[in-house]
C-alpha cells in the first residue's frame, strides 16, 4: 500500500500555484473553503484592492474580489516560469512583465511592503548606490556570520547608515520578521530610522507589531522574580514562600545572581540590611569575612555535616 497516496495533499495557493507554507517567504497561508492563497501573493496581486476591514475576508481582501483576481491572473503568463496565473505586474515604466510572487523572489524581482505595495522586475527594481570604498570582494553577513560578496545585488544588502554592515537578503528578512517594526534596526550600528526606510525600499517586509519575543508571553519565565527563602533552615512559621515588605521577614535576593533568596532573620542579618549575597556568589572566604558576629548559627543552619553536628550538640 502506498502510504503517501493516502496522505491529503496540501492546498496550493490559487495565485502562485505552490503548496509551500514557509511564512518567511510566502507569509501566512490563508484558506476559506476551497479558496487558498498566500498572504504575500495576496498583497501584491496587481488587480486586487483591499476594500474590507482588516477582519473581513483575508486581511481586508474580500472573497469575491479574490476570486475575480484569480480569473484575471489566469490570462497572464509568468516571465520567470512561463506558467499562467501571474498576478503581479512590474511597475516599471512601459514594462509588460508579469510574475508569480515566489518566482519573482527567486529571479531577483522586488516587491515592496509599504505604501502602494509596488512590485518591480529584475530590470526595474530599486538598487543601492554603493561607493567603491564600501565594495569588497568578500565580507561577512552580520546576521548569519557566513561569507558573502560585498557588493549590492538582489541577494546582498548594505546598511545605509553605517555603510559597513552587509546582509544576505534572506537573513535580514528573517531578522525583520522576528524583530518587527518596533525593534528592527541595524545589528551593527543600531540605527533604526534610516535603516528601516532603506529596507522597506529594497523590499524587506517589516511587520507592524511588537517583536516575536515580546508576544504571547514568550520568554515570560525570564521575567519571573525569585520569591522564596532558600536557607536550609527557614525560620518563618508560614513557610519559605511567605515574606513581608520590611522587617526581619523581608526577603532579600542575592545581589549578584538574583536566583537565591533569604529572609533577613534566616541569615541573621540586621533589620536594615538591604543587600545580601548567596554563598555561591560571595565565595567561602569573602562570605566568612563579611558575616556579622551573630551569623554563625545561621551559617550552620544552611546545612552540611558541621551544621548537623552543631545542632545535635545544642540538643544535648
Amino acid at each position: 500500500m502506498n502510504l503517501r497516496a493516502l496522505q491529503p495533499k496540501e492546498e496550493e495557493c490559487g495565485l502562485c500555484h505552490r503548496a509551500d507554507s514557509d511564512p518567511d517567504t510566502y507569509g501566512q497561508k490563508c484558506q476559506w473553503g476551497k479558496l487558498c492563497v498566500h498572504e504575500n501573493c495576496l498583497y501584491h496581486a496587481s488587480g486586487l484592492i483591499q476594500r474590507g476591514k482588516d477582519e473581513e475576508g483575508f486581511y481586508g481582501f474580500l472573497y469575491p474580489d479574490i476570486r475575480k483576481e484569480l480569473k484575471r491572473a489566469v490570462q497572464k503568463t509568468c516571465c520567470v516560469c512561463g506558467r499562467k496565473g501571474a498576478s503581479i505586474a512590474c511597475q516599471g515604466r512601459k514594462c509588460t512583465k508579469n510574475f508569480h510572487f515566489p518566482c519573482g523572489s527567486e529571479r531577483g524581482c522586488v516587491c515592496q511592503f509599504f505604501g502602494e505595495f509596488k512590485s518591480f522586475c529584475w530590470r526595474h527594481r530599486p538598487v543601492q548606490r554603493v561607493g567603491q570604498r564600501q565594495r569588497q570582494a568578500e565580507t561577512i553577513c552580520v546576521v548569519c556570520l557566513e561569507s558573502m560578496e560585498g557588493k549590492p545585488s538582489s541577494s546582498a544588502l548594505l546598511c545605509p547608515a553605517c555603510k559597513h554592515a552587509w546582509f544576505h537578503r534572506r537573513c535580514v528578512q528573517g531578522h525583520a520578521l522576528r524583530a518587527a517594526l518596533y525593534h528592527f534596526r541595524c545589528p551593527r550600528c543600531r540605527d533604526m530610522e534610516t535603516f528601516q526606510r532603506e529596507m522597506f525600499r529594497m523590499g524587506i517586509k517589516i511587520p507592524d507589531r511588537d517583536a516575536a519575543w515580546e508576544e504571547d508571553g514568550a520568554f515570560s519565565d525570564q521575567y519571573h522574580r525569585h520569591s522564596r527563602c532558600d536557607a536550609s533552615c527557614c525560620l518563618h512559621v508560614g513557610g519559605r514562600e511567605q515574606s513581608t515588605e520590611d522587617g526581619p521577614w523581608k526577603l532579600l535576593l542575592c545581589n549578584s545572581c538574583g536566583s537565591k533568596g533569604t529572609h533577613r532573620r534566616c541569615a541573621s542579618l540586621g533589620k536594615t540590611t538591604g543587600t545580601w549575597e548567596c554563598e555561591d556568589c560571595a565565595g567561602p572566604a569573602s562570605t566568612r569575612a563579611e558575616m556579622a558576629p551573630g551569623a554563625l548559627t545561621a551559617r550552620l543552619c544552611l546545612g552540611g555535616p558541621r551544621a548537623q553536628q552543631h545542632q545535635e550538640n545544642a540538643v544535648l
